[in-house]
């Protein structure tokens, strides 16, 4: 079967607008629900970080209040424990995007210090659009989509309908007053015509070849519409 690239953020932590770096990295399920998906259909994951340094994982993703249990917890656990991919990342700059049927960007705080502003990233998103092959962004991953620009330096992805983790969901987590920008403003300000559902419920937008989840719920169902796009 085909190769589908995962792209995670690098870093173990977010800089607030007070300058303090809270610890995170990428959201255990929002990779781990759809690297299952993509495996039982029989596709081969490669994983790509800026630099091929190892991702972290956020240590609040792993915790049974978010896992629904602590059943839940240790599903996840076992799960990452299995998912050898991410312990030997390719480096991002040096991605053929040739070789992929299809791209997925997982969230997690992470992506907003780093793939927001990562001009490769970004440079491989605007391809992937261009491409019209399967492109998956789920909850923060959609920062990522910010550091996207054409040839006439405007964001690629004005106009699409796309979804992402909500000023809403970003205040009942806590952080809505502790960030120095919010995502769901950005992505307003960016052009895209953002599509918000229930807080922490799952929600998917499709727009052409463009898939994107609002929040870790919706991580599973995003997998679903883009494997219906590889069949």
């Amino acid at each position: 079967m085909s190769k589908i690239l995962f792209v995670l953020t690098g870093v173990d932590h977010w800089t607030l607008a007070d300058g303090t770096q809270h610890p995170t990295g990428f959201w255990a399920d929002e990779a781990v629900a759809p690297y299952e998906a993509f495996r039982a259909a029989g596709h081969e994951i490669v994983v790509a970080t800026p630099r091929g340094v190892v991702p972290t994982v956020d240590q609040g993703s792993l915790a049974p209040e978010v896992n629904g249990g602590q059943e839940g917890a240790d599903r996840v656990a076992a799960a990452l424990a299995s998912f050898d991919e991410l312990r030997k990342p390719v480096k991002l700059e040096d991605v053929d995007l040739d070789g992929y049927a299809a791209v997925f960007y997982p969230g997690g705080h992470g992506p907003m210090e780093d793939l927001a502003v990562d001009e490769e990233s970004g440079r491989l998103l605007t391809r992937a659009l261009e491409s019209g092959k399967p492109l998956g962004v789920v909850c923060h991953g959609p920062a990522a989509l910010l550091a996207a620009a054409g040839p006439d330096g405007a964001n690629p992805f004005a106009g699409y309908r796309i979804t992402g983790f909500t000023n809403v969901e970003e205040t009942q987590a806590g952080f809505a007053d502790k960030a120095e920008w919010l995502l769901q403003d950005r992505l307003v300000e960016a052009g895209t015509d953002f599509q918000e559902g229930e807080p922490w419920a799952p929600h998917v937008v499709v727009d052409r070849n463009l898939v994107t989840g609002q929040n870790p719920a919706s991580a599973a169902p995003l997998a679903d519409e883009l494997l219906k796009k590889l069949v």
